[in-house]
């Protein structure tokens, strides 16, 4: 691969596509939304398109039932299938912290077990499919409000033992594909710049093998998320990534062997 062929796949094209090479025979891959349903392709995000709707990931959590949930993701998972997708952006395994966060609907529960258990059963559900699963949003995105500017303060002890735990089921148990970051920061820095949260916790601690992708127009830094273990912008057009990542790399402040890491991952 040329490095610019390399350097497209680590962006979006559009909302909901990453790049293709065609020379290659790569091909373009199509995400979709979820939890409670598989938007598909729309106009920007307009809900334009019928989708199933199963209930919320409140109520799932309120049963206490992980078989349940499984057979309902691998539903929402069919239906993303149906509509051309490959990746669905679910599950949501945030905490319930304050009434007022804006999707306590997206997510399980406050307890962080229930949560984690019950994401496992989630991700299997759709990965049994054919379907990657998206484990999100990676860490501490409790609240909505200058979501992509606050900063939660999380000491280590409560970090493992609360916020990160679904992530780790996710991970080590669930074996799940891919891993979306928060928008907000994490004890001052954003997450797809925190090498400690995407290489040395979710990589080399847990043994993760699947590829960390930002928030829709979530913020990064060219240099330090390349380094840090980003390796998907979304969505497109490309902001800090793709071409941008490509002229880093040539400029030599990104090393060429950080770029084939994440393609390999991407691929």
């Amino acid at each position: 691969m040329t490095l610019d062929e390399k350097a497209s796949l680590t962006a979006g094209i559009d909302l909901w596509h990453t790049a293709a090479v065609p020379r290659l025979g790569i091909p373009s891959v199509k995400f979709t939304d979820g939890p409670n349903g598989a938007r598909g392709g729309t106009d920007g995000f307009l809900s334009v398109t019928p989708s199933l709707c199963i209930p919320s990931a409140t109520a799932l959590g309120a049963t206490w039932d992980p078989g349940l949930v499984a057979e309902a993701s691998a539903a929402v998972a069919r239906q993303a299938l149906d509509k051309g997708a490959r990746v669905l952006l679910a599950p949501t395994v945030n905490l319930h912290r304050h009434p007022l966060w804006g999707r306590n609907f997206e997510a399980f529960s406050e307890d962080p077990l229930l949560t984690a258990k019950l994401a496992v059963a989630y991700i299997r559900g759709v990965q049994g499919q054919g379907v990657i699963a998206t484990v999100k949003h990676l860490v501490g995105n409790e609240t909505e409000f200058e979501r992509y500017t606050s900063s939660s303060v999380i000491d280590e002890r409560t970090l493992r033992e609360l916020y990160l735990l679904p992530f780790e089921h996710a991970v080590k148990v669930a074996g799940v594909l891919a891993i979306m970051t928060s928008y907000n920061r994490v004890n001052g820095a954003h997450v797809p710049d925190t090498s400690r949260l995407l290489s040395e916790i979710v990589r080399r601690e847990w043994g993760f093998e699947g590829f960390v992708m930002t928030d829709w127009y979530g913020l990064s830094n060219t240099v330090v998320a390349a380094g840090a273990g980003l390796d998907l912008e979304m969505p497109g057009p490309a902001r800090s990534f793709g071409a941008t990542l490509g002229e880093a790399v040539r400029a030599g402040l990104v090393a060429e062997a950080v770029l084939d890491a994440s393609v390999e991952r991407m691929l």
